[in-house]
């Protein structure tokens, strides 16, 4: 299951994750600048993604063990990184090389933070003074980043983090024994800053924020005026940080992040996000609208902030209502990078399957169909099919461009070709495949094909698929010559996507949907939630999309997830 990454998930039990990353090590730290992410892991290696996609950039590799701690040069051209093999880094973001590495700690380094004019890294250690006792105490370094020499040490009892001011590279803060200090490092000054056990600065400087038990305050950093107050419930933060825009505080407590929005007078909690595994143990914002989150059960796990996701085109709230509507289809085009949901109020809405979310948004006058598909054909029309008709519409407009008319006999599933020009209409004793353009036959299968419930029509390109009462196993047929007989065929579980969908049946609400294996019949997935029908679901060998009846999708990219 570790090769499953979650694009978009739906809200019970997933949240607004929209990718999950799954590693080969556990993760232990976390840095962020603009779309780049790096993510320090316990085997010593560096892993570089892409805040967008979640795809792997590159590998920085020079540790011996652990890196602790990691963080980014105001202008993104250098990363520093802390390591449990006594070392800190400096590494050139263009190149992935080290350009210095800095020699002096004695045992792990927990924290770095380098000087907003990029001449002073700040690294703190944990050291081993008298093993025999077992008595330990901590150190912060200040390191010369030009010779590499270590200008000053300072002994402390505690010490867990240290932040340089983005806004003054002589000032340093660091937090010992559950107090927050500022450090003049010019003059060798200490001053309390407050009580505190966790702290971040905003990324002008101009703020920053102080945990205390459950309490989170922001103050600005001159002045040391408090702008917001509030409290977390579970309390136990573990870490906080602000928003690129300064507009939000995001903060971690166990296994779930809290994100408030610090704009008005009232803080407000806009967002809640919740893993389904082991505690957070380090966040950040990538964007004003995305927050990243590792968990040590060896995942980087990406969330979209929901104040910040909206369909990018607008829509007539008269007649699309905020919630969406019970997803009556979906359709997958890998081929176009997009997956297509029709709602049961007439929408449609054209999902990036790489990110998760919403292209585009189209109001039909198509209201609570029986059954309906939609496709997109050409790169501009979506086909939705309704009660008796096709019906196509221009994507950029929203206007119906034609209608096509269909029998009016009972149709137990509806399928469009992969191209778009032909739908595969399933009924009691028949398929018959309609010309998408003219409505007239193009194919006719004849026999017994009452399928089973649970198991509706399936299609690939010109390929379709049922599973009759009785009979084992499925059997496929293509329709590839227009006007003659569909050829059988012979080999279906080589000639098939290889996998079901079972459960989730509208007469089946007890089981929850899997993915299985149409060779083993073993479930290789169990799909959360109940689908409308099985049919709301799709899979082409790397993702599997889903719709839902709450209307919201999920979209899962599965690397080899049969084998």
């Amino acid at each position: 299951m570790q090769e499953i990454k979650v694009v978009k998930g739906v809200s019970a039990g997933w949240g607004t994750c929209f990718r999950t990353v799954s590693l080969d090590s556990e993760p232990w730290a976390l840095a962020c600048w603009k779309d780049i992410v790096a993510v320090g892991l316990y085997s010593g290696s560096i892993i570089i993604l892409n805040a967008i996609t979640g795809s792997q950039v590159a590998i920085l590799s020079g540790h011996a063990c652990c890196v602790g701690s990691l963080v980014f040069s105001p202008d993104g051209a250098l990363l520093v990184s802390g390591s449990w093999d006594h070392t800190v880094k400096l590494w050139d973001m263009q190149t992935g090389g080290v350009v210095k590495t800095f020699w002096g700690h004695t045992h792990w380094v927990i924290s770095v933070s380098i000087s907003a004019d990029c001449t002073t890294i700040a690294s703190a250690g944990y050291n081993y003074t008298t093993i025999a006792s077992g008595a330990a105490h901590k150190s912060v370094h200040l390191w010369d980043i030009q010779t590499g020499e270590c200008d000053h040490i300072e002994q402390e009892s505690t010490v867990m983090d240290v932040y340089f001011s983005p806004l003054n590279p002589k000032h340093l803060i660091y937090i010992s024994d559950d107090k927050i200090w500022q450090w003049d490092i010019s003059g060798q000054k200490f001053t309390p800053e407050s009580d505190g056990s966790r702290f971040a600065f905003s990324l002008d400087g101009t703020q920053f924020v102080v945990c205390s038990g459950p309490v989170v305050k922001v103050q600005r950093s001159g002045s040391k005026e408090i702008v917001a107050t509030f409290s977390i419930p579970s309390g136990g933060i573990k870490c906080c940080c602000f928003s690129p825009d300064n507009q939000a505080i995001a903060v971690a407590a166990g296994i779930t992040a809290y994100i408030w929005n610090i704009t008005g007078t009232d803080p407000q909690l806009v967002e809640t996000f919740t893993v389904n595994s082991m505690r957070i143990f380090l966040l950040a914002f990538s964007s004003p609208s995305s927050l990243i989150t590792i968990s040590q059960d060896k995942s980087v796990e990406f969330w979209q902030i929901r104040t910040s996701s909206t369909d990018p085109v607008p829509a007539d709230l008269k007649s699309t209502p905020p919630a969406s509507a019970p997803i009556k289809s979906i359709t997958l085009q890998a081929e176009y990078g997009i997956a297509i949901s029709s709602h049961s109020d007439g929408v449609v809405r054209i999902w990036d399957i790489s990110t998760g979310l919403c292209r585009t948004s189209i109001q039909t006058p198509a209201k609570d169909p029986h059954w309906m598909d939609t496709n997109l054909t050409d790169g501009g029309l979506i086909s939705v099919w309704c009660t008796d008709n096709i019906y196509i519409w221009d994507t950029e407009t929203g206007k119906l461009l034609r209608t096509v008319q269909l029998s009016r006999d009972i149709v137990k599933d509806l399928r469009i070709s992969g191209d778009g020009s032909i739908v595969f209409c399933l009924y009691e004793y028949a398929i018959l495949a309609w010309s998408l353009w003219t409505g007239e036959i193009v194919g006719k299968l004849i026999g017994s094909l009452c399928s089973r419930r649970d198991t509706p029509l399936t299609v690939d390109g010109l390929r379709v698929w049922v599973w009759p009462i009785g009979v084992n196993p499925i059997l496929g047929w293509d329709f590839g010559l227009p006007g003659s007989y569909p050829v059988k065929l012979l080999d279906t579980s080589q000639n098939r996507p290889c996998m079901d969908f079972v459960g989730g049946a509208r007469k089946q609400r007890s089981f929850l949907p899997g993915v299985q294996d149409s060779v083993s019949r073993r479930i290789v997935f169990q799909l959360p939630e109940r689908l409308a029908r099985c049919s709301d679901a799709q899979w082409d060998g790397q993702y599997l999309v889903a719709g839902y009846s709450s209307g919201e999708v999920l979209i899962l990219e599965c690397n080899h997830v049969l084998h």
